[in-house]
């Protein structure tokens, strides 16, 4: 397994992985209801306000992917195959995602996460030091900030 800069090249991988996570898939028709669709993470991608790492097996089939807005230090999405869950794909990508965010001078790192402790994600995030800020959207998810404070 290797990381790469993804581009908007891999969208349609993006979007296949996307749809095959194991606890929150989100399939391409209801990300359109969102009003995330290829042609607009294509554009955000290429106009640089996304930018995002991937990672890929041996064969250099895309199997994980984070995507990052460095204007505001949001983590917009980390996502990995189920069937490849386990191998550190999720930490690593959180960390290129970060350490990315870190060096062009983002502000400090945030995501939206389920609340739910049985999501994996929940601990997840915090065992990778994200902590709640006490914020919540319309949907329940809570905003985690990286580290203390």
């Amino acid at each position: 397994m290797r990381l790469r800069a993804a581009c908007s090249a891999d969208v349609d991988a993006m979007f296949h992985i996307r749809a095959r996570t194991r606890d929150n898939a989100i399939s391409p028709q209801r990300l359109a209801e969102l009003g995330i669709t290829p042609a607009t993470l294509r554009a955000v991608f290429d106009d640089g306000a996304v930018c995002g790492w991937l990672a890929v097996d041996g064969d250099d089939q895309a199997i994980g992917f984070c995507n990052v807005d460095p204007a505001s230090g949001e983590v917009l999405v980390l996502a990995v195959l189920a069937n490849c869950e386990g191998q550190g794909l999720g930490r690593d990508l959180l960390a290129a995602a970060v350490s990315h965010l870190q060096s062009v001078g983002s502000p400090r790192p945030w995501l939206m996460a389920g609340a739910d402790p049985a999501l994996r994600s929940h601990g997840f995030y915090r065992a990778q030091g994200w902590q709640p800020s006490g914020r919540r959207d319309d949907h329940g998810d809570e905003e985690l900030r990286l580290g203390a404070g």
